[in-house]
């Protein structure tokens, strides 16, 4: 589907060929647990021990501020979203507002940044399942998970929605659990075997806020940005809302609550029951919560919620992955094949494609130690190329407030802030940037990353000249010209 702008920046669809549409099956309930899952990574039960041990309580503003900025990023994406609504993800505001280049580098690059994360988390359920059975061949889970992930999704779109609907359950009983019993481990004065006592004043009394000093609060954006990678989740169901005028502002607006309760709150109960420097960096805090309060099976548990949340985030992943190569196809940035729908309107094509390259995770399970050391180098990329699909859909709404100005007038869902606030999260990714060259493992992915878009820019290069997208390119640039004649003449 083409997105053409008329007189009065109304959204023509101009379909090609076969007249496929994505069906708008997710209801509200899918839309706003789709949207929870994505805002707590896994990194939260297993990589949040590491986190604390490099910035202390700090931690909680780390937390606190990328959630923040992320925050605007979201109400950026839902304006444009909701200003078109034959928008089907943000590659496709991206080609429309910036140019054809820019949704062709922001759809192959979420396209990459899922494939890595989901070989990632296929590895991850491998070893979560040997905590249970450490006889099982590893390649059996992997290959299941791949067969699941297939299953869940080849019926049709409601039943993605209805398996991550359960999967986030499954977090947010966790996340709150852990919460209220380090809620009450605190009230009753709750003293550890170590003689540590559980006291609020644990998150101050052991060398400040900022024990670390400004280099480990600094050390902490390193690891907790990674943690929220897949917030930006909830814009690739924009096509498969059922009314997303009223869920996708709902579910945007709930992020700064969820942050302050799933991370924040978190990790304060955690530090308010456990001074920071006795938590074991290797260890999940949550594990070592649920046991201090008698939890016997405490491991079995958190290994049960993990196991689940990467399962979760694999599940989004396939699902994101075959939804953005499907639009690529549609707008002759990927083989015209992956732009077919099944007679449940799932793009079967596009979903076989990325699960191929799941398969990946069978050659890693067989491999040694090096492999796998480069492939923590490949998912730290995959970390940083999100940072980049953030900051493009920042450039999208600049260019949006810029060339539609009458559709942000318009707007019933504005983003706070506007074009200001956007450059502000743009500096703060800067921040971010400067941070992780102060590592040598992630300054090392800062090097290799621009690879990655040496390789776009020469595929790009032979994509454009096409005939499919030849034709494409003339049209949109005759709409831009178009537009800019009504301008001058106030039509527009």
């Amino acid at each position: 589907m083409t997105i053409k702008h008329g007189q009065h920046g109304a959204a023509l669809p101009h379909v090609g060929g076969d007249d496929a549409h994505l069906e708008r099956k997710l209801t509200n309930r899918h839309i706003q647990l789709i949207s929870i899952g994505g805002a707590i990574g896994t990194g939260l039960f297993m990589g949040s021990g590491k986190t604390i041990s490099l910035a202390g309580p700090s931690v909680v503003f780390v937390y606190a501020l990328i959630g923040f900025f992320l925050y605007f990023v979201m109400r950026a994406m839902g304006e444009i979203l909701l200003s078109n609504l034959h928008y089907k993800s943000f590659a496709d505001f991206a080609a429309d507002l910036i140019g054809p280049w820019a949704g062709f580098f922001v759809g192959w690059t979420y396209w990459f940044c899922w494939i890595v994360t989901g070989v990632a988390d296929i590895v991850a359920i491998t070893g979560y399942v040997a905590f249970w059975w450490p006889d099982l061949a590893l390649w059996i889970p992997a290959l299941a998970t791949i067969f699941l992930l297939l299953v869940l999704n080849l019926p049709s779109v409601k039943a993605f929605g209805e398996m991550e609907f359960w999967f986030a359950i499954i977090k947010i009983i966790a996340i709150v659990a852990l919460v209220m019993i380090g809620t009450l481990m605190v009230v009753r004065g709750f003293v550890a075997p170590n003689g540590a006592v559980a006291q609020l004043s644990n998150l101050w009394n052991n060398g400040g806020m900022f024990p670390t000093g400004f280099m480990g609060f600094v050390a902490g954006f390193q690891i907790a940005v990674f943690a929220f990678v897949g917030i930006e989740l909830v814009g690739t169901t924009a096509a498969e809302a059922r009314d997303p005028e009223t869920t996708l502002p709902r579910a945007i607006r709930a992020i700064p609550i969820r942050v302050m309760l799933f991370y924040v709150a978190a990790l304060v109960a955690i530090m308010a029951v456990t001074p920071w420097q006795e938590i074991v960096p290797g260890q999940s805090p949550f594990v070592s919560m649920f046991s201090l309060a008698g939890l016997g099976i405490a491991a079995s548990v958190v290994n049960f919620v993990v196991l689940t949340s990467a399962a979760s985030s694999a599940n989004s992943g396939i699902y994101s992955t075959s939804r953005m190569v499907f639009g690529l196809a549609q707008e002759g940035d990927a083989p015209a094949v992956f732009g077919r729908l099944s007679k449940r309107h799932v793009p079967v094509n596009a979903l076989l494609f990325s699960c191929v390259f799941l398969l990946s995770s069978e050659v890693l399970l067989f491999s040694g130690e090096t492999v796998l050391a480069a492939f923590t180098l490949v998912t730290t990329i995959s970390a940083l190329l999100f940072m980049f699909v953030w900051a493009m859909i920042l450039f999208s709404y600049i260019a949006y407030r810029r060339n539609r100005p009458e559709l942000h007038e318009a707007s019933k869902f504005k983003m706070p802030g506007g074009v200001p606030m956007c450059w502000a999260v743009l500096v703060f990714f800067g921040f971010i940037l400067w941070a992780l060259t102060q590592q040598p493992d992630t300054l090392q992915a800062l090097i290799v990353t621009p690879v990655w878009f040496v390789a776009l820019g020469i595929a790009w290069m032979f994509v454009r000249k096409q005939p499919r997208h030849l034709q494409k390119y003339e049209a949109f640039k005759r709409e831009l010209e178009d537009e800019g004649d009504l301008a001058l003449h106030g039509q527009g």
